[in-house]
């Protein structure tokens, strides 16, 4: 079984009438379109879902699978899967494509790490996912918080691997050292887009740093497990996307996650393609071509989908290249 963890301050209470995304709010409106069928998802209704749902509500947990409108939220609860968000609720970036909470975060929970240890260890967790929002407003991006999680997991759970999907710690010298230093098993970065949409669609971000992040973790820790994922269907060109695999293979990364955009809002940037699983398809044959250890790419691949069992085909396709 896999959870997602990620260090997290409690929910807002309803009282709490703050726009989810101020910023967005004097934006003009993009029309939803309506999905094709091969986007369509079931709504959950099974009695496991439920009890996923009532164990959230009943420890006051965020989960990104709300926070972040996911279609996979019905499957992966209806498992037992749920993902959670560390240092907040609250990022400090205001993505075009995000639908999770902007604005100034609240402070640290230092007794996160060991609560996330604990539940890791209760739920018997063979894999788990750690997540978060950005934090630029804190000195080292949120890294020391990371560490303390994954210290605390291999303290409580030593048999469990932990994968860690971190923001681009940004302007943050020695942020990325210090999660690497934690020995996660795999490390994820998500680049989200095509380098020529990032001034729309991620414009607190940059392409090529977020391609250095993945490349020194490599040089600080050969053996370490590389991730990142994009979202198609925000304008970019095919061979754009081409480009930016050959981005992350220089780079030395090992896994590539491809899913379609979603829009959440009439606020955010609009759906300008719907990309055919016939796309997604040729999409991993070029990938696996260019030489990636794992490709998931297809329209409801989210980067922490079925992380537990493409960590184990990732580690058998590493095995199976050396030989052994």
């Amino acid at each position: 079984m896999v959870t997602i963890v990620n260090t997290l301050n409690r929910p807002r209470e309803k009282s709490d009438a703050r726009p989810r995304h101020p910023e967005k709010a004097h934006r003009p409106d993009n029309p939803v379109q309506r999905k094709p069928k091969w986007i369509r998802v079931k709504a959950p209704t099974s009695p496991i879902y439920r009890e996923t749902q009532a164990v959230v509500r009943a420890n006051n947990l965020v989960t990104v699978c709300e926070e972040a409108g996911c279609p996979n939220i019905g499957e992966c609860w209806s498992k037992k899967h749920a993902s959670f968000m560390i240092l907040g609720d609250t990022c400090t970036r205001a993505c075009a494509f995000c639908n999770v909470r902007t604005g100034m975060p609240g402070p640290v929970d230092t007794k996160e790490a060991q609560g996330v240890a604990d539940a890791v260890a209760a739920m018997g967790l063979e894999h788990v996912v750690i997540t978060s929002v950005d934090r630029d407003d804190l000195d080292d991006g949120g890294a020391r918080h990371f560490a303390d999680v994954i210290g605390a997991i291999r303290k409580t759970s030593p048999s469990t691997t932990v994968e860690v999907l971190t923001p681009d710690f940004l302007r943050k010298e020695g942020a990325l050292e210090i999660v690497v230093e934690a020995k996660p098993d795999v490390f994820n970065h998500n680049l989200e887009t095509v380098p020529s949409k990032y001034l729309t669609v991620r414009p607190g971000a940059r392409y090529f740093h977020s391609i250095r992040i993945l490349q020194k973790t490599k040089e600080l820790d050969p053996e370490m497990f590389t991730k990142s994922g994009i979202m198609v269907g925000l304008g970019e060109e095919r061979n754009e996307v081409l480009q930016l695999m050959d981005d992350l293979r220089a780079a030395d990364v090992d896994f590539l996650t491809i899913g379609q955009y979603l829009q959440p809002s009439k606020k955010h940037h609009p759906v300008l393609s719907f990309v055919t699983p016939e796309e997604f398809k040729g999409y991993e044959r070029i990938a696996y071509a260019k030489g990636f250890l794992k490709v998931s790419a297809s329209p409801l691949t989210r980067s922490s989908h079925h992380a537990g069992e493409d960590f184990s085909d990732l580690r058998a396709a590493r095995m199976a290249k050396l030989g052994r």
